[in-house]
């Protein structure tokens, strides 16, 4: 029998039937979920409609997740994560700015601007859709403006028993009444005189 040079090694085979997750059919499916949520809202949404829209088979979702919830929350947390991080401007007025703008980009996007209200809708008829929200964008989202306190804790721009509850919420609050509530346009200057504005209340009234 000729030497293979194959012989008596051992080659490494991929199990039988593990999944081999294509980062481009994951990219695919990611837009077809934005967009199905943006034209149809939550409830309408289907694994169908969205593997069809993508271009894949029903498979293919299931292998990455196993019910609609957690991939529309999986979907919305990549992105909502993504567009809330910011840099360490080094000053907490600056980090301020920094995160009223991402926040204003992140409501008026042109898909995100219409997902939110359906899902606010969705999570006030459904508290296992309220939940799913809360830890899948809410809470992480929160984590990461907690970061930014905290920087200015360590920095001395704060006091050390800074609110951050009340502190993020009162961040956040104004540009999503105005924007998602009152619909009402941001006129120029508006993040500007919201991060003053906060940065006075934060430091107790101190210049």
């Amino acid at each position: 029998m000729p030497y293979s040079a194959t012989m008596g090694t051992t080659q490494k085979r991929t199990p039988t039937g593990a999944a081999v997750l294509q980062p481009d059919v994951t990219a695919a499916i990611t837009e077809a979920v934005l967009d199905e949520l943006a034209e149809t809202g939550y409830g309408k949404l289907s694994m169908e409609a969205v593997a069809r829209r993508a271009g894949v088979g029903k498979s293919a979702l299931y292998r990455r997740w196993p019910s609609k919830q957690e991939m529309v929350m999986a979907v919305l947390s990549d992105f909502s994560l993504e567009l809330a991080t910011v840099p360490d401007t080094g000053s907490l007025r600056a980090d301020l700015d920094a995160v009223l703008r991402a926040l204003l980009d992140w409501l008026t996007h042109p898909r995100f601007s219409r997902i939110l209200p359906d899902l606010a809708a969705e999570g006030m008829r459904n508290a296992d859709v309220a939940e799913a929200v809360r830890a899948a964008i809410g809470d992480p989202r929160r984590a990461i403006g907690a970061g930014v306190l905290r920087r200015a804790i360590d920095r001395g721009e704060l006091p050390a028993d800074t609110d951050f509850e009340m502190a993020l919420d009162l961040l956040a609050a104004p540009v999503y009444w105005r924007l998602s509530v009152r619909r009402a346009p941001l006129e120029p200057g508006y993040l500007d005189h919201l991060a003053d504005l906060v940065l006075r209340a934060l430091q107790g009234g101190r210049p």
